[in-house]
């Protein structure tokens, strides 16, 4: 089965299910997907994964939906020919705290962001 099957159905451990992970689900999402699509697919997905190992509340909606999005806007700046030759071009996707850019750590961190997309931080 194909990874993006397999996230899609849920059937990664979460255990194995890294980061790196994350942003290439979104990216093979985006890919086939309009925004939109690519987002209810992706939460299902993770509802399934987070379900699984009895940890719901580890899924949070602000994150999902802003990494997304700036993965989206990455897509739509410059073509790729695949997700290798998408990462080398974007590198600072590998680091967690990339959304520090747009949400201060006590607007990401809470319970509203977790469990509803919330705006990031006001300029």
């Amino acid at each position: 089965m194909a990874f993006l099957e397999k996230f899609l159905a849920g059937d990664i451990p979460a255990a194995e299910f890294h980061h790196v992970d994350h942003v290439r689900a979104g990216y093979e999402l985006l890919r086939r997907m309009d925004f939109l699509d690519a987002v209810s697919a992706y939460g299902r997905a993770l509802k399934i994964m987070t379900a699984r190992v009895g940890k719901p509340e580890k899924l949070h909606h602000t994150i999902t939906i802003a990494f997304l999005a700036v993965i989206a806007e990455r897509m739509a700046e410059a073509p790729h020919a695949d997700f290798d030759a998408f990462l080398a071009a974007n590198p600072d996707l590998m680091d967690r705290a990339i959304l520090g850019r747009w949400y201060k750590p006590e607007r990401l961190h809470t319970d509203a962001a977790r469990s509803r997309f919330v705006l990031p931080d006001p300029v």
